[in-house]
């Protein structure tokens, strides 16, 4: 009985372990080339927005930060 028992877990498992890899390989296969990277851009999307991009913007926070880290 304990045996038995045992086989069908494991039966169970493999089968489990095998779906979840065909399911990883279809859901791979949906995408296309997506994983892929192409040359031309080197990964870094360009966008269309107007808005200018603002990386750092002088206060006396920042003036702190940069005496101490010196």
């Amino acid at each position: 009985m304990q045996e038995s028992r045992r086989n069908f877990a494991k039966k169970t498992a493999l089968v489990a372990a095998g779906a979840a890899a065909v399911a990883g390989t279809s859901v791979l296969a949906a995408n296309g080339d997506s994983h892929t990277q192409s040359d031309e851009n080197n990964g870094v999307v360009l966008g269309s927005s107007t808005k200018k991009e603002i990386l750092y913007k002088k206060s006396a926070a920042w003036e702190e930060y940069y005496k101490t880290a010196k």
